[in-house]
């Protein structure tokens, strides 16, 4: 204990002597990966590119402070962090967000659902629609990258489990799966209008990665992904809604 608080100390020694001139180049040089980078960057990913015995969360908060009120913000997302488009100047890029990305109403209802109800299977994303889900709207989802496959369930046939990704909290503005706006904000909105079944009680969405008890690891060939929805065969032999679009998705495309 004594030796780690030695440590510490000289370390935050350490940081306090730094030049102006070397606390300037160390925010140049993580500004320079953080744009640089194609997809966000988790902190242990920054720390190795960094020089050592800095203090990163105080330069990442500075970071941010500096580019609070600018075209651009630096955003947390989970444990990682990315350079975004301002919300307020999101109007800019709708145009484009809409036409690479329209959902159905019930691709949205679906994400809606997984981002609750986290791990769900298909089974159960269709009893709280109260409707059966039509072929592609999970592969919709899932190329996206805004959904992934979790494991399969402990119970008869082992269905996938589906869960939501990083990219679905970049994607709207979430610095974690807890900002998630309350159900009685999207039943106001109209989002969730159709659901035949939604919990009137708060949930508490959890996109922790690990499995849960009735969770077993996936164990399937990735080759077989041809061969169904999802690359869940049990689901399509299911399948009871035919193959054109359920009716609700035709009237609910934007």
């Amino acid at each position: 204990m004594a030796e780690a608080a030695a440590v510490a100390a000289w370390e935050g020694e350490n940081i306090r002597s730094l030049s102006p001139e070397d606390r300037r180049l160390h925010l140049r040089m993580l500004e320079a990966l953080l744009f640089a980078a194609a997809a966000p960057l988790s902190e242990k990913e920054i720390a190795a590119r960094m020089p050592d015995g800095i203090d990163l969360a105080e330069l990442l908060a500075e970071l941010r402070t500096a580019y609070a009120g600018r075209g651009v913000n630096l955003r947390r997302i989970d444990d990682s962090w990315a350079f975004r488009t301002a919300e307020d100047l999101a109007f800019i890029l709708k145009r484009q967000v809409v036409e690479q990305k329209r959902l159905s109403r019930a691709a949205l209802e679906t994400l809606a659902i997984i981002a609750y109800h986290q791990p769900v299977t298909r089974a159960e994303i269709e009893e709280i629609r109260g409707v059966a889900l039509s072929k592609g709207t999970l592969d919709v989802l899932l190329e996206a990258g805004w959904i992934r496959l979790r494991g399969r369930r402990r119970t008869p046939g082992r269905p996938v489990t589906f869960g939501t990704t990083r990219d679905f909290l970049d994607h709207f503005g979430l610095e974690a799966i807890r900002d998630l706006p309350g159900l009685g904000d999207l039943k106001a909105a109209g989002l969730l209008e159709t659901l035949a079944n939604a919990a009137e009680e708060p949930l508490q969405p959890d996109d922790n990665p690990d499995l849960t008890e009735d969770e077993d690891p996936l164990e399937f060939d990735f080759a077989g992904l041809g061969e169904g929805e999802s690359g869940d065969p049990e689901a399509d032999s299911d399948e009871t809604a035919p193959d054109s679009p359920e009716p609700d998705e035709q009237i609910g495309r934007s």
